[in-house]
């Protein structure tokens, strides 16, 4: 039984333009395709065998999956495996894993519809990964280790940059700190909690459990959050909130209460979203380097499809970004 193969060295074209030719994709031309069609009717080329062939040929597509397509976090990101896909001549599909096992991410995985996927969700499950991963379909991995064939490793260093978040707000005289949450099955915000954490101890400030709110990473969390503080009659003297979005939220729920974030309340976030610098008062932060890491990361993708292959961890490095929110006029003792 003659192959794609056959078809392809009969037409004289590559077998992923065989596979184009045969599915009537745009990607080739009229001529090729009437040149590709006439040798399969020639070898008497069964289409059901294309479906199998397809799987050994290029997409020329790279996938980015993302935990949620909306919100502020992922803008810079995006912009930076797109820069990158473009211009090696790729398709860059961003695609959100909300929905669980069900999810468009997790069939595009198991249907290996991409020639490299970039994945920053939590709620992607580690063995789909693994049997994901081949030499032909390298994964990235962002801000989540995972030791597995075939898989890259992008982190940002969250524990330091929350540790000189909080270090910070210490060195302005505060010590009642809350941590506002992320999910609790997020590393993002495992490692966060960890170097809040550590620069309590570092102080000597024993930590309290009554200083966590949980927030989600939403900015709907940090407002709920603010909202269960005053209904608690608990002001803090400063909050260090574990995302901006988080953090925007409690701004509003405060601004509500006629409590004033920089001057009643100091506050802190992380990320550096293009809000955190307009809003009132404007945010200090933790900058973490989104364009960079989606640049760097498609970069891999590329590297390895060309057989460039890094077992290498990268960890980029995060900068405190000072503003008004952290400024808090009271009295220090």
């Amino acid at each position: 039984m003659a192959t794609i193969k056959d078809v392809a060295n009969l037409a004289g074209v590559a077998v992923s333009t065989a596979s184009y030719a045969l599915n009537n994709s745009p990607r080739v031309s009229q001529e090729t395709k009437e040149k590709v069609l006439a040798a399969a009717k020639q070898l008497n080329y069964q289409p059901n065998g294309i479906a199998r062939d397809l799987k050994l040929s290029k997409t020329n597509t790279i996938g980015l999956i993302l935990s949620d397509l909306s919100g502020p976090f992922y803008s810079e990101l995006i912009k930076g495996v797109q820069d990158i896909t473009i211009a090696n001549g790729y398709d860059l599909i961003a695609i959100s894993s909300l929905g669980g096992k069900n999810s468009t991410a997790v069939k595009f995985l198991k249907e290996k519809r991409a020639d490299g996927i970039i994945i920053l969700a939590h709620n992607i499950d580690n063995n789909l990964i693994i049997s994901a991963a081949r030499e032909d379909m390298p994964i990235v991995l962002l801000d989540r280790p995972l030791k597995a064939k075939y898989v890259l490793n992008i982190q940002v260093d969250n524990e330091g940059g929350a540790y000189q978040a909080v270090k910070h707000l210490i060195s302005l005289g505060y010590k009642e700190i809350v941590y506002l949450s992320g999910p609790s099955n997020s590393y993002d915000n495992s490692k966060r909690f960890a170097g809040y954490k550590k620069a309590l101890e570092d102080s000597g400030i024993a930590f309290s459990n009554q200083w966590v709110y949980q927030g989600n990473f939403t900015k709907e969390g940090g407002y709920h959050a603010g909202k269960l503080m005053l209904l608690q009659n608990y002001i803090p003297e400063a909050i260090f909130a574990a995302n901006d979005e988080m953090a925007i939220g409690v701004i509003e729920a405060f601004k509500e209460a006629d409590i004033l974030i920089g001057e009643d309340v100091a506050l802190v976030g992380f990320d550096d979203i293009q809000l955190s610098e307009y809003v009132t008062p404007a945010l200090t932060t933790v900058r973490q380097p989104m364009k960079e890491m989606g640049v760097i990361a498609a970069q891999q993708v590329f590297q390895a499809l060309n057989g460039n292959f890094s077992t290498e961890a990268i960890l980029l490095e995060t900068k405190l970004i000072i503003r008004d929110s952290c400024g808090a006029k009271k009295v220090k003792l």
